[in-house]
């Protein structure tokens, strides 16, 4: 590095941009050098290294109007207030840290929140090609279910994996799902309602019979779930009713 550099040469040696060494100039935390003959302004390794400082404290996220004062400060206030600018480094590694884990989590998708066995079965749906919508409806309703009673709910889900290997009931609930935008004057409601009925009448269910720990609970998950239901589901269920 010879004696004297070019504002440029500051710019690369410091890993900074002209933009910001002549910003920090209008604040005043870097001296302005008088220029040469040439008009143009030559820094020296002092200003180099003042431009380290800066751009360090900056970094960490220092603002810029604490920075002049640090630069100023005489060693002890500088140690304590470089002591207080690692332990606030230290929280924003552990909130970054955190985050991560989250979004981590996040990624595991359904299997943060319900069994393996439900979310195995939630992923049968997409490959069936339920609706999102009505993937998020189950999982919910799983989710509910499985913290009212875990027993009751591991046997509905073994028996619900079980029925989605029928070719039958497979296409009865994909088109319940599709019906969930139809119109509740289709014509193919009632159509749907009998064959659903006469799907169930001849297959008895073994969990149906069990009563729900928490009846409660029950009424919420059949409640209180947005997208629960529509009018042509609304429909639907009074035809099966019928």
């Amino acid at each position: 590095m010879s004696n004297m550099l070019t504002i440029g040469q500051l710019a690369d040696y410091a890993g900074v941009t002209i933009k910001a060494i002549r910003h920090y100039h209008e604040r005043g935390l870097l001296a302005e050098p008088v220029r040469d003959s040439s008009g143009y302004r030559r820094y020296t390794a002092k200003d180099a290294i003042d431009l380290v400082k800066i751009r360090t404290l900056a970094n960490a996220g220092v603002p810029l109007a604490r920075i002049k004062d640090l630069l100023d400060a005489d060693p002890d206030a500088l140690t304590a207030a470089i002591a207080e600018i690692d332990h606030n480094l230290q929280d924003r590694i552990a909130q970054l840290r955190r985050t991560r884990d989250q979004l981590a989590q996040l990624r595991g998708g359904d299997r943060l929140f319900v069994s393996p066995e439900v979310a195995d079965y939630l992923d049968v749906l997409r490959e069936l090609g339920v609706s999102e919508r009505q993937t998020h409806l189950e999982r919910d309703g799983w989710i509910l279910m499985q913290t009212a009673s875990p027993e009751d709910a591991a046997l509905w889900i073994a028996e619900k994996r079980e029925l989605m290997t029928d070719p039958e009931f497979r296409a009865l609930y994909l088109e319940t799902d599709a019906a969930y935008d139809w119109s509740p004057d289709d014509p193919r409601l009632p159509a749907l309602a009998d064959r659903t009925r006469n799907w169930f009448t001849n297959h008895h269910s073994r969990s149906e019979t069990r009563p729900i720990h928490n009846p409660a609970i029950a009424r919420l998950v059949a409640q209180s779930q947005p997208g629960a239901s529509s009018p042509a589901w609304d429909r639907l269920a009074q035809l099966m009713k019928g």
